[in-house]
């Protein structure tokens, strides 16, 4: 073979790499802005599915801690043992993120934390399901809020808590509020808003009672030993909050609330500090 004849056979070899590499790229690109799980029960990414996607996703489908259960009155255990919920936050600087399956806010500073059993929690992000996953008595409200935090303590034997609390339709809520800009921003595809200094304390939870039980977070790789805390007291979201929220998420999620799990025994305490009120 000729020298020039080696020059063109590599310069074409060379474009046919780089038109490769190039249509790998699209087509990788195009596979993470796929939404890896769906809502939509009976498709191939719904509920029942999540298990078997990933191989670290498997607890989704075999664990026995799962989330969310029914708070049903007739396993509720009413204690004065536990403390009510120690809320140490403070505003930081946040951003209002699109993540397909929910509406998300992320603190990416220190924005404080909540004590459980003397160990801190820091707060990580907070996001909606609509309607609720945890149903009360039977019952799911029209939004569920959580908030995620992290323990400060490597070594701590539940890593992760979760403050919840239910919304049911009626005024609307004053920090979705004042979300409003950034929420509209979303709308035009953007993915995320940086959204400045949020203050997690406008987040009402003026209720002292609350739910407490070990499960796992909600969505794949549905992670177990998961410490719950939801509020008894039923907030108010107005039905155009609920209605944006479903809006601009992924078709998939438009109700994002993963089935109710088995109980398989767990204890569920709640903590009342007049113990002659029932858990109804």
């Amino acid at each position: 073979m000729s020298t020039l004849n080696q020059r063109t056979s590599a310069l074409a070899f060379f474009i046919f790499l780089i038109l490769t590499l190039l249509w790998t790229s699209v087509i990788a690109q195009e596979a993470e802005d796929e939404s890896e799980f769906s809502y939509i029960r009976g498709s191939k990414k719904g509920p029942t599915k999540w298990g078997e996607i990933k191989k670290e996703w498997e607890k989704c489908n075999k664990g026995y801690m799962q989330s969310p259960i029914d708070l049903s009155s007739e396993r509720v255990k009413v204690v004065q043992t536990l403390d009510q919920l120690k809320r140490k936050y403070k505003p930081s600087i946040a951003i209002v993120k699109n993540r397909g399956h929910d509406i998300s806010v992320k603190w990416e500073g220190n924005a404080g934390s909540i004590e459980i059993n003397g160990t801190d929690y820091r707060l990580q992000q907070a996001h909606w399901h609509s309607p609720s996953e945890h149903t009360l008595n039977g019952r799911r409200y029209d939004l569920e809020l959580h908030m995620v935090h992290q323990s400060s303590d490597p070594n701590a034997k539940y890593p992760i808590a979760v403050v919840g609390n239910f919304y049911k339709i009626g005024r609307p809520d004053s920090f979705l509020s004042k979300l409003n800009g950034e929420m509209k921003a979303l709308i035009n595809e953007e993915k995320e808003i940086k959204a400045g200094s949020i203050d997690p304390n406008e987040i009402k939870m003026d209720g002292k009672k609350y739910f407490r039980y070990m499960g796992s977070l909600t969505v794949p790789p549905c992670t177990e030993g998961v410490i719950w805390n939801i509020n008894k007291k039923i907030g108010t979201v107005s039905q155009e909050q609920v209605k944006f929220l479903r809006l601009v998420v992924h078709d998939s999620a438009e109700k994002n609330a993963r089935p109710i799990q088995p109980h398989n025994g767990r204890q569920i305490d709640l903590y009342d500090s007049n113990p002659s009120h029932t858990p109804n």
